[in-house]
């Protein structure tokens, strides 16, 4: 048996995957998600460390390792670097084969990319300039309802209306939610509100590289079935996620330490 780490170290959180493999299957033997913090080269080590332990396996047994996110320049312990962009593809592809566009919305920036087969990168477009339509625009908002960001997705489906978020700007957009809300606009419907703007949002990049299904969508942000759901009636097509979306990059990365081997 062999054993790869793919590190994802992202502007909000830090992933990593252990990937075990052997001559017929690749298998995710474990991984870990923690707060990036302000180091993101310890927070990453640190991961590992705790990750190994849980597995009983030792960094002498791995193969070898694969950095990607916007830290892994900084990165000192890794045998090569991917772009965000080529782990996220290859992860996608890993876990759903048929996939060929990935809408993937992260703490901080977002993107869309066209795959091919064996997860092939035909086509991108980033948003890596605006906090607006990311995972912290979400935080913001929540921080400013007093409402959990794990409560947005709930809240979501159980709301039949929604309120227009009409500014683009984070700063602008969180005084207008403080004066809706000083207007007595239910909380249940600024959210719902939240959601289809962070939507819309990602459906403009959708617009610039097409649309091919099957769709699937990764990032923190797709933990919050109010976005998922709201793409999918802005897009007209089913979205699939994977069951933890958040470590789609880091698996691309220990994906690509294997064919260092």
């Amino acid at each position: 048996m062999k054993y790869f780490l793919g590190v994802d170290i992202g502007s909000a959180t830090t992933k990593v995957v252990l990937l075990s493999s052997n001559e017929t299957k690749d298998n995710i033997l474990g991984y870990a998600i923690r707060e990036t913090g302000s180091d993101g080269n310890k927070t990453a080590l640190d991961l590992i460390d705790d990750l190994l332990k849980t597995h009983n396996i030792s960094l002498k047994d791995i193969n070898s390792i694969v950095a990607t996110g916007y830290g892994r320049i900084k990165v000192d312990f890794t045998d090569k670097s991917k772009t965000e962009i080529s782990c996220h593809a290859k992860g996608i592809n890993f876990l759903f084969p048929d996939a060929r566009t990935v809408i993937d919305i992260g703490g901080q920036d977002s993107k869309v990319i066209k795959i091919g087969k064996n997860g092939a990168v035909l086509d991108f477009v980033m948003n890596d300039k605006c906090a607006a339509g990311t995972g912290r625009f979400l935080e913001i908002m929540s921080k400013v309802l007093q409402v959990s960001f794990d409560e947005f997705g709930e809240i979501h489906l159980k709301t039949s209306d929604y309120v227009d978020i009409t500014n683009i700007c984070t700063v602008f957009a969180e005084s207008e939610i403080i004066t809706l809300i000083s207007e007595g606009v239910p909380k249940e419907k600024i959210i719902k509100g939240i959601n289809y703007s962070v939507a819309k949002r990602a459906v403009a990049l959708v617009k610039r590289v097409g649309i091919d299904q099957e769709v699937v969508m990764s990032g923190g942000v797709a933990k919050n079935i109010g976005v998922v759901k709201a793409l999918e009636e802005l897009i007209g097509v089913s979205i699939k996620t994977p069951h933890e979306p958040q470590i789609v990059g880091a698996l691309g990365a220990a994906l690509f330490a294997k064919e260092l081997s």
